[in-house]
């Protein structure tokens, strides 16, 4: 009967992985796409449920180990067999939690790397715009001053020698 409930527990997690890993894929695909803006909220919240996940399973390990290996186990060594095969799944089931949270990492780090690309970009762009837009702010602030030695006013070459500045 211990048996047969921890094969279903196991075989339960077996299937959240398998359930779990077309989400890790398209999450992959989704950030090493080019031109697509990315939400790295995804990324946390299927983070967090492998973390949840790795939460549930790991616990596990330790007592199958122990219906395994435990010296004065009255458990027969046939059926010790069978929470063998319940304890490979179990490790393939930790293998895959543990891959999924190593690929989340890296693709959290890229996806931070691309927003990073991306708003270097755009300050890349406004910084041309702004560069653009102040010269035509240099010389509106020079006819916005408002004192009698204003450049133009009383110097005959003033004016030359302010635009001449400017450029």
């Amino acid at each position: 009967m211990l048996h047969a409930i921890a094969d279903h527990v196991v075989d339960s997690y077996l299937a959240v992985t398998t359930a779990v890993e077309p989400d890790v894929d398209d999450l992959e695909e989704f950030v090493f796409t080019p031109d697509t803006r990315i939400a790295v909220e995804q990324i946390y919240l299927l983070k967090r449920e492998i973390v949840q996940l790795r939460r549930a399973v790991v616990p596990l390990a330790e007592p199958l180990q122990r219906l395994i290996r435990s010296p004065g186990n009255p458990i027969p060594k046939d059926i010790r067999r069978y929470f063998r095969d319940v304890a490979d799944h179990h490790t393939t089931v930790s293998d895959r939690i543990a891959t999924f949270d190593e690929t989340l990492s890296t693709l959290l780090d890229a996806a931070i790397a691309k927003v990073t690309v991306q708003q270097n970009t755009d300050m890349r762009r406004i910084s041309a715009w702004v560069a653009i837009a102040a010269v035509p702010t240099m010389i509106a602030g020079v006819y916005g001053m408002n004192f009698d030695h204003m450049p133009e006013l009383h110097w005959e070459y003033s004016y030359y020698v302010v635009v001449g500045a400017i450029a």
